[in-house]
């Protein structure tokens, strides 16, 4: 269980912090309390994170040999990918991911009225980040850790990992924001995929 939270702790940690949902906690942040920011934020990326437990614990009711040969494939993907990405970047913020959240929350404020209540700052972020979380890397490698771990460890991780990330998005979001490279964290990421399959590889042998 300890291995299982650490692994859903560090790889959520590492791949959330400068995503876009961590840009729209950011900007949501800037112009709501963040109090409420926070509790939208986090009450969605836990959602997704149970979901995503469920499934990989669905996933793991195939053959064993069929998930661990997938695990591997699929950490060692992303790494790949991920390293591949973190080539083609500047040292500076993605500023793609940046104009990314910026046009969601845009469109979601035309959507609602000007004077919203708490619970509608609550839903806004709540609906923004599930939206966002949705079929990204980090659900897919939740699920991935969830059908070859203990989902009761992966899922502790993965939502202290996701809070955390909040917490940094709400609280010093505006003031970190510029100073972080995705360069730096895509390819940290990167290497902890790579660590993760090669971990799976090791076990499975």
């Amino acid at each position: 269980m300890l291995t299982a939270f650490t692994a859903g702790l560090l790889l959520i940690t590492v791949s959330e912090l400068g995503d876009k949902t961590f840009f729209i906690a950011v900007i949501l942040a800037m112009h709501h309390p963040r109090r409420l920011v926070f509790i939208g934020v986090t009450a969605a990326l836990a959602a997704m994170t149970i979901l995503s437990v469920i499934f990989g614990q669905a996933v793991s009711l195939l053959p064993k040999v069929y998930i661990h040969y997938a695990e591997i494939a699929l950490f060692i993907a992303f790494g790949i990918k991920l390293l591949y990405d973190a080539s083609k970047m500047s040292a500076a913020c993605d500023t793609e991911v940046v104009e990314e959240a910026e046009a969601a929350v845009k469109q979601a404020d035309l959507q609602l009225p000007k004077q919203k209540t708490g619970l509608a700052i609550v839903i806004e972020a709540f609906v923004l980040t599930f939206m966002a979380e949705w079929g990204d890397r980090t659900q897919i490698a939740t699920i991935a850790l969830a059908a070859g771990n203990n989902p009761i460890g992966v899922t502790i991780g993965a939502i202290l990992g996701h809070s955390i990330c909040a917490a940094i998005a709400v609280i010093g979001g505006k003031m970190i924001a510029g100073r972080i490279s995705e360069r730096q964290l895509t390819l940290i990421g990167g290497c902890l995929f790579l660590v993760f399959g090669i971990v799976a590889a090791i076990e499975g042998a």
